[in-house]
């Protein structure tokens, strides 16, 4: 059987709705964007994590040892409604002791194409990109 989700959105005032997820978490999404979060900023961070955890956890069955992992996402969005996002780049920073190139390549491609739900969606809509850097530990 498949897997299903859920989450309620309910209005409060103006252009907030506060969203409880199945987890029983609650978000607040602003229209506005002064008293909660952008719907689609949301977007964005949600790639950022979904990409993040997908390759640490690629790096870390590897044996890789990572110190600190940034994921950055920005996007690119039209100019006129429907205001989508033309393109979305994520840079992934890694920073760690001999941290092999092979193994990142391999662990975001494996993100883009079977991990990560989040980004195989949005790269249906838009051109996703991926790009990396990897650092040493004592470089930082």
């Amino acid at each position: 059987m498949a897997d299903t989700m859920s989450v309620q959105a309910t209005f409060d005032t103006e252009m907030r709705f506060d969203v409880t997820l199945g987890s029983g978490d609650k978000v607040r999404f602003d229209g506005m964007h002064t008293a909660g979060h952008s719907p689609v900023e949301m977007l964005l961070a949600s790639l950022a994590a979904c990409s993040g955890i997908s390759v640490i956890s690629i790096l870390q069955k590897k044996q890789e040892v990572v110190t600190n992992y940034e994921v950055f996402a920005h996007g690119v969005r039209a100019e006129t409604y429907p205001l989508v996002f033309l393109e979305i780049d994520v840079e992934h920073v890694i920073t760690g002791r001999g941290v092999r190139k092979p193994s990142v390549e391999r662990a975001i491609e494996l993100a883009e194409t079977s991990y990560c739900i989040v980004g195989i969606m949005l790269g249906k809509a838009t051109k996703l990109t991926h790009r990396y850097r990897i650092l040493e530990a004592d470089e930082k």
